[in-house]
């Protein structure tokens, strides 16, 4: 299993220090509270922004840090940016949603 070696497992956390580095570096601490509370109801979009956001970071274009504001104008465009793949997701949702009633 490739998941249990080591140096798999090491880089993976190097990845996610660099990450949480980087979005601590261009996030205020009201954005970042924002983001990780984000990040517990949609991962998904959560790692969207990031990914955003530490794009814009790589190439300059973040003038100091963003702030809780500027969050939700990225967490917008973001959202606008995966409208279409919302769609997909909503039908995949109502599936879930009829296996969660045979459950109880």
């Amino acid at each position: 299993d490739s998941s249990s070696d080591p140096s798999q497992q090491e880089a993976k956390q190097r990845e996610a220090e660099i990450r949480n580095t980087i979005l601590a570096q261009v996030l205020d601490q009201a954005a970042r509270a924002r983001l990780s509370n984000l990040a517990l109801v949609k991962p998904d979009k959560a790692k969207a922004v990031e990914n955003y956001l530490i794009q814009m970071a790589r190439f300059g274009q973040l003038a100091g840090k963003v702030s809780e504001q500027g969050l939700i104008e990225i967490l917008e465009k973001v959202s606008q940016q995966t409208e279409k793949k919302t769609t997909v997701k909503f039908n995949r949702r109502k599936v879930l949603d009829s296996d969660e009633e045979d459950d109880y």
